[in-house]
């Protein structure tokens, strides 16, 4: 049963958060995964196999050699480090084809400003994580229960003023919601036919 008190807005965090500043939140959220060909393929090496040297300003290669170029830029409206290799680096160098796509055969890494390239490779190392992956299935199972009560009661906007009517609907557009649950419980088998997505449907539409 759908109780609007049971849904989490944020996990409090640990002891050491600066609550008096209005910190002290943690976001349980997934952050995009590294999209490179090496990161797709599991082969050759991924960002993560690079040792930046943010105060020389050059990265070193898991194969031991250094970058010759370190380049501010900005991609779609974003500050980047553009960091390239150079001939002496990847011409010779026994992983050059499964480290680099490259027509030139020499690698080139895209990279975040250091705070955010720190916090990126944390949150990617934390989310292969167990527990990490037990909180976001709490927190997706959440969302979806929300998301069904905006499209079933409309929810997000309060038809009347003062918050005890406030309460009084959100009371009963959780009662609709349970009625509509138990409905599709009894007459279906819910964990057997998933939900169709908008984007599946119209598939299906295209496809016949």
């Amino acid at each position: 049963m759908f109780d609007l008190r049971d849904a989490p807005v944020a996990q409090s965090a640990g002891p050491h958060d600066n609550e008096e500043a209005g910190q002290g939140i943690t976001m349980v959220t997934s952050v995009l995964l590294d999209h490179s060909p090496q990161a797709r393929a599991a082969s050759g090496f991924d960002k993560t196999a690079f040792t930046v040297d943010w105060k020389a300003r050059q990265v070193r290669c898991p194969a031991g050699r250094t970058s010759i170029n370190w380049s501010p830029a900005r991609q779609h409206g974003r500050l980047v480090i553009v960091v390239k290799f150079g001939a002496d680096a990847c011409d010779t160098c026994p992983h050059r084809h499964p480290c680099t796509t490259s027509a030139r055969g020499r690698r080139q890494l895209t990279l975040h400003p250091r705070e955010l390239h720190d916090t990126l490779a944390a949150a990617r190392t934390e989310q292969k994580n167990e527990t990490w992956q037990k909180k976001y299935a709490l927190r997706s199972g959440v969302e979806g229960t929300i998301n069904q009560a905006l499209d079933v009661t409309g929810i997000r906007r309060a038809r009347y003023r003062g918050l005890p009517k406030v309460r009084l609907q959100h009371a009963f557009s959780a009662a609709a919601l349970n009625i509509v649950r138990l409905d599709t419980w009894w007459t279906t088998d819910p964990l057997r036919h998933p939900r169709t997505s908008r984007l599946e449907r119209l598939h299906y539409q295209l496809a016949g």
